[in-house]
């Protein structure tokens, strides 16, 4: 039966490239021609990569290895230096080496072993016992490496991972190491294949419905096999909802294709208001024996597109409030926990957001499960817009991984590609959408262009999807009057966090107030603009979270993020819950910290969703201001210390509000704990925010602490901290200054429990202790 086993732990790992000199001899050449080809480097089943080796039997070696986990980013702990690549970072990108030693037992010798992983950024080459596996040309696109012939069973076994990061892929911040989890999959010879379930609803007369399943089995015996399927479905509760089966002959080293239907009556229907979820389950049988069982997650929805009216899912009209999001996270780079993107999930959905797009690239596999449950529009993305072998290959992967989610929507072959607009990106452009079409029929396919005027791929799309481009929108609704039209991306506006000053490059912060225009549109004004057109599909807009990468020093970062680089909610977080929600808020801005600023004209905003807004100032009212759709309050205040609130109203009563009141001296360092559904598993971070507060116990959000440290107590550590964007001392001190009030602290969780403490201590302030709560 299948054995799914995380491979992530007990790894040794090298960063840098070790120099290899290849003898010039006949022997070596010959030798190095075989199966077993790698003999010296860390390629090889003879080097020795002991980092502290006692045994006299063995060639000693000077090169550093060190013991390490997955999933696992190598670049990010540098320190940045303005000389390197802007969108990568500021970080030096080297290559690197990692090795794990495994034994496999007698039991494991009639089964079919394969790793899989699920992405290594940005280049792998794999081996096993010095054979060359895999040749990976992409981080993004997970694949697998089938060691069941090269394998040794009873014996140890050397796996070496060479990774390629000097050649960057994309033009965002891209990490190295092997980042996302790798899993060691043991089946019988007779297996479902990788990705190998495909559920395929369809809604009949009434509340009727028929799901088509194909299930790819493949043979590696080496003799042909008979294999009959038995398929289930499972309601969210485990209950059976339905079966079916069917049977295949299967060639030696062969797949085939088994298909079957299922009728199901009144399923609970997936949408972005309830995100439920089926099992599909497949059972592999040969003979009377039970030899494979494999599942994959669906829904049942209803999507079509109205050219006019715009998106409707089961009959229901959304408009897509959707977000961009890079793979990535300010507290470790690439190599991004289970529990942290479930966090990244609810924080969109706290915003309101009902939309994600997966820019540009495959994203990992339980963001994908989350994004389900979370009933999001999904815009699913390729990397590479080529129809070469490899375009091809990766194009199809991401297709069977991704084609069973019911959140997957859109899928997007290509984004602001120059050939989007020649006679060549529109063959290109066929090519993969006819190979996408034999894969998956049910979902639209577009391109995400950026020249919209020029595209000569908008021909063949299913929909339009135009990057910023305000003033196009139109001429292209009357173009393509019959095709559905949205904002693949949109109202990338810089903002940073806390910084109510104008635009301040040598600092590298710009203002928090939503004031810029022109190409890439402002937030108020782009979601005005897609709300007021019924036949406007939606928007997702760049982006949800702050991501390294595509900086201008002393920057590290884009501030273009809802969310900063390091999880804190920025002003924009609550604007755009003010377009996306309905439930009264009122979010008002900058804080009320202004001393020495006496007298001076302050500007205040309010965010809101209410139809009125009123400014009191230590109770005086400021008068009252009608809010449109999309839009905020806008007033110019004389500073005067005290407590400033912002209600709003609507149909003339009270319905929100929200304040600010001047504060004290710093006085006390508080820690809060973010991420509440953690657990002590070895793998989940929690994430803390440290906080100032006055001796009467109001925070002081503008506070600027020169060094705040922390240390933990239990199983647990400091992972990493950040505050200041343009911070440029290394994410994992342990130590940090503050900026504008808040420090994030992410805490890395071991497996006992009991006694897990986070401490923050700061000179002159009393300090801050809170237990690590884990579920």
């Amino acid at each position: 039966m299948r054995e799914k086993i995380n491979f992530d732990k007990g790894w040794l790992f090298h960063k840098g490239d070790l120099k290899n000199e290849y003898p010039a001899y006949k022997g070596f050449s010959y030798l190095s021609a075989k199966t077993e080809r790698a003999h010296i480097g860390p390629a090889s089943i003879h080097y020795n990569d002991n980092p502290d080796c006692y045994n006299n039997n063995v060639l000693m070696v000077s090169d550093k290895w060190e013991q390490v986990d997955l999933p696992h980013d190598y670049i990010v702990g540098g320190v940045p230096e303005n000389k390197y690549n802007s969108a990568m970072g500021f970080f030096k990108a080297e290559n690197a080496w990692y090795r794990k030693h495994f034994t496999l037992g007698d039991e494991d010798r009639s089964k079919r072993i394969v790793l899989h992983f699920e992405g290594v950024c940005n280049q792998a080459t794999v081996y096993l016992n010095s054979c060359l596996m895999k040749h990976s040309f992409t981080g993004y696109t997970p694949f697998d490496v089938d060691i069941t012939d090269i394998v040794k069973f009873g014996a140890e076994n050397i796996l070496a991972v060479y990774v390629n990061a000097e050649q960057p892929e994309g033009w965002w911040y891209e990490g190295g190491g092997i980042y996302r989890h790798i899993w060691l999959v043991k089946t019988d010879l007779v297996s479902v294949d990788r990705y190998g379930i495909y559920a395929k609803p369809c809604k009949l007369d009434g509340d009727k419905w028929r799901v088509d399943c194909e299930v790819t089995v493949r043979n590696d015996d080496i003799s042909d096999k008979l294999a009959t399927v038995k398929g289930r479905i499972l309601d969210a509760e485990g209950n059976e909802v339905a079966i079916a089966e069917g049977a295949t002959e299967i060639l030696c080293k062969d797949r085939s294709v088994v298909k079957y239907s299922f009728e199901v009556e009144e399923p609970h229907l997936w949408s972005p208001d309830d995100g439920y979820v089926y099992t599909m389950e497949a059972k592999v049988f040969v003979g009377e024996g039970e030899v494979d069982c494999d599942f994959v997650n669906f829904g049942f929805r209803t999507v079509r597109i109205d050219p006019d009216k715009g998106l409707f899912i089961n009959e229901n009209h959304y408009k897509i409030k959707g977000l961009c999001g890079h793979g990535d996270c300010g507290f470790m780079g690439k190599a991004v926990p289970d529990n942290i993107h479930k966090y990244k999930v609810q924080l969109m959905r706290e915003m309101g957001a009902n939309g994600y797009r997966c820019s540009h690239y495959p994203q990992s596999e339980i963001l994908m499960d989350e994004l389900d449950r979370a009933g999001f529009i999904v815009m699913d993305e390729i990397r590479w817009f080529e129809s070469t072998d490899e375009g091809i290959d990766q194009l199809e992967t991401l297709v069977k991984r991704d084609r069973n989610h019911p959140s997957v929507i859109f899928w997007s072959v290509g984004n602001e590609e120059v050939y989007h607009c020649r006679e060549q990106g529109r063959r290109i452009c066929e090519t993969l959408m006819a190979k996408l079409r034999r894969l998956d029929d049910t979902r639209f396919v577009m391109t995400a262009v950026d020249r919209p005027d020029g595209a000569t791929v908008y021909d063949v799309n299913d929909v339009i999807g135009i990057n910023y481009n305000l003033p196009s929108y139109d001429h292209a609704h009357e173009k393509f009057a019959n095709k559905g039209i949205f904002a693949s991306e949109c109202a990338a506006v810089g903002t940073t966090r806390g910084w109510y000053f104008p635009h301040d490059t040598s600092k590298g912060y710009l203002s928090a107030y939503d004031i810029e225009r022109g190409y890439f549109g402002g937030r108020e004004e782009t979601w005005k603009f897609i709300f007021d057109r019924e036949w406007i599909l939606g928007g997702y807009q760049w982006i949800a979270f702050e991501h390294r990468g595509e900086a201008v020093w002393p920057r590290l970062c884009s501030q273009s993020g809802t969310v900063d680089l390091f999880l804190q909610k920025k002003d924009s977080f609550y604007q755009n819950k003010s377009f996306f929600t309905s439930e009264p808020m009122v979010h008002i801005l900058p804080h009320w910290n202004w001393q020495g600023f006496e007298g001076r004209e302050i500007a205040v905003w309010g965010y809101t969703n209410c139809e009125e807004l009123e400014l009191i100032l230590n109770g005086k009212s400021l008068g009252r201001k009608a809010i449109g759709k999309c839009g905020h309050g806008e007033w110019t205040v004389a500073y005067e210390p005290g407590k400033i609130i912002m209600k709003g109203y609507i149909g003339g009563v009270e319905a929100a509000s929200d304040y600010c009141v001047t504060s004290g001296k710093a006085h006390r360092l508080v820690l809060t704990q973010d991420t509440l559904e953690v657990k002590a598993n070895g793998e989940d971070v929690a994430i803390f925010t440290c906080t100032v507060v006055d001796e009467n116990g109001l925070e002081i959000p503008n506070a600027a602490i020169p060094m705040v440290d922390f240390t933990t107590t239990g199983d647990c550590r400091v992972y990493s901290t950040g505050s200041d964007v343009c911070d440029h001392s290394s994410l994992f001190n342990t130590s940090r200054r503050m900026r504008e009030g808040r420090i994030g602290i992410a805490v890395k969780l071991g497996t006992n429990p009991d006694g897990m403490k986070l401490y923050a201590m700061a000179d002159g302030l009393f300090g801050a202790v809170a237990d690590v709560k884990v579920m």
